[in-house]
């Protein structure tokens, strides 16, 4: 019998979202069954590629690794876009926002929506804004930048809590798709989105970025909150977590320290070009297995790389078949030989102790006269033979004293261990005692408390029933009288005499005798 794969069945889907207008608008998720799991279910739409633009000439911070492939286009924003997307073959462009950030260039929003106006002019593919997560300058940026891009559907990031209400209505009036960013928490996540779904956006219309850790730098953490959303949008069902997730790898991987360091710095990291492409494409990776639908890359070696795992995720193939890094600066080496330390290949032992071996200089004096060397033999032993009675006094002597010594400790050592339990003893006991105390005064406090509870509980009671009491009495009087009225008018109705009915107020014997003389004699 053939080997069958276990399968499970899902119950959740992904929604799609689509970023972009025309032909080559792109449309995420969709997925039924978790990351490359084609054994178990599909995956209508496969991961895509986005690459980085900046919206200035970064060269100066960025290492050289990371400028080389850009050196001609660096500093026109879309011309570097332009050359992602026809060169390079990314299906997506993400404009990095890093001049408007208030605390650098700090450059305007119109400025800003300039830049995207030739970036949408200069190619044809989808486009994010991200702007610096300064939550005021962000709404202001992303707001004329929405304007500007009317009907484009390009994507708005990052939307946070501080700022989802203005961005997202702008949005919502100019047809533009939303970057929901939260800091690395899946309650958070579903909070936004719950938030932005009271505003009115679609969830067709949401992204989520559960924020990005680098590698080495937090992507444990980022990796383990993604696959948590992915579990919860299928296993669980949860409508607010079903949507396609963006992780922004590239800018997080560039900006740490080990993508920086030379080979000088880091002899023992190998070669940096290298050394950063691997970074990327190690992270990218990991995040596409966690679930992401879009990564971020910055250099044309980390998307070729990983542009090949997913399809040989999706279609098969081997990795063996896949081209090496290709660099495009001159190969860095270290002398690791040089740099290591010498290992100590000789052992020397003496009363059964380690010990290095002895210096150089003991050739010099196997080369002296045999006399001078017989001379100082012979003075040693004859100073070891007057000297032998005088050490001996000396070590009885020492001995006594180190006895003295240590039974003069030994005693103090007894004295201190002594009064510390006499302390603690007393200590434990007004502890204990005042522990005692402590709950008899709440006991007394509790009873006299429930003492006082239980009278109060029974005052209330015994008003209770005489106001229950009174009010049925009322109630009965009410009644009969409604009874009395009723019965009148149903008699009057059929032309009956009314019955007779009691006085109020009913007179005794003597009473009536004395009311019919008074009505007999008119009195």
């Amino acid at each position: 019998m053939a080997f069958q794969i276990p399968k499970q069945q899902y119950s959740g889907k992904i929604g799609t979202t689509t970023v972009g207008k025309g032909a080559k608008a792109i449309t995420l998720g969709g997925a039924d069954a978790y990351p490359f799991y084609l054994f178990e279910g599909k995956m209508e739409n496969p991961p895509r590629i986005a690459m980085e633009v900046w919206d200035f000439d970064p060269s100066q911070d960025w290492p050289a690794a990371a400028v080389e492939p850009f050196k001609d286009v660096v500093g026109s924003p879309d011309a570097w876009a332009k050359k992602c997307v026809e060169k390079y073959g990314a299906d997506m462009i993400v404009v990095q926002l890093k001049s408007t950030d208030p605390n650098g260039m700090d450059r305007s929003p119109a400025d800003a929506a300039k830049v995207a106006a030739k970036i949408l002019k200069a190619v044809d593919v989808p486009v994010i804004f991200w702007g610096t997560a300064n939550n005021q300058k962000d709404e202001e940026v992303l707001k004329q930048i929405s304007e500007a891009c009317q009907g484009k559907n390009v994507g708005l990031s990052p939307i946070e809590e501080g700022n989802h209400k203005a961005i997202g209505a702008s949005a919502l009036a100019y047809g533009q798709t939303i970057v929901a960013s939260s800091p690395i928490d899946v309650n958070l996540a579903k909070q936004l989105n719950i938030l932005l779904g009271n505003l009115g956006v679609s969830l067709n219309k949401v992204i989520i970025d559960p924020t990005t850790g680098g590698l080495g730098y937090g992507m444990e953490y980022s990796y383990s909150v993604m696959e948590r959303i992915r579990m919860a949008a299928l296993t669980q069902e949860d409508d607010k977590l079903q949507i396609p997730i963006i992780a922004n790898v590239g800018n997080e991987i560039w900006k740490s320290k080990e993508c920086g360091l030379s080979i000088e710095d880091a002899p023992t990291l190998g070669d940096p070009e290298r050394r950063a492409i691997t970074m990327e494409t190690v992270a990218a990776t990991c995040y596409l297995l966690a679930g992401a639908d879009i990564v971020t890359l910055r250099h044309p070696e980390s998307v070729r790389l990983v542009r090949s795992f997913i399809q040989l995720m999706v279609k098969g193939g081997a990795a063996t078949d896949v081209k090496e890094i290709t660099k495009s600066l001159p190969l860095a080496k270290a002398d690791l030989a040089a740099i290591a330390p010498k290992p100590v290949l000789t052992i020397a032992k003496e009363e059964g102790k380690a010990k290095p071996a002895k210096p150089k200089e003991a050739p010099k004096a196997a080369a002296k006269p045999e006399k001078k060397a017989e001379a100082p033999k012979a003075a040693p032993a004859k100073e070891k033979v007057v000297e032998m009675k005088p050490k001996a006094e000396d070590q009885e002597k020492a001995k006594a004293d180190a006895e003295a010594k240590s039974k003069a400790e030994a005693e103090a050592k007894v004295k201190a261990d002594a009064e510390a339990k006499a302390k603690a003893e007393a200590d434990a006991k007004s502890k204990e005692e005042a522990r005692k105390k402590a709950e008899e005064d709440a006991a007394k406090k509790a009873a006299e408390a429930a003492k006082r509870n239980a009278e109060e509980e029974a005052r209330n009671k015994a008003r209770a029933k005489e106001e229950e009491k009174d009010q049925l009495l009322a109630l009965r009087q009410k009644r009969a009288a409604e009874r009395e009225k009723v019965e009148a008018e149903r008699r009057a109705a059929a032309g009956e005499a009314a019955p007779k009915k009691a006085a109020a107020r009913q007179a005794g014997l003597v009473d009536r005798l004395i009311e019919n003389l008074d009505r007999i004699h008119k009195r």
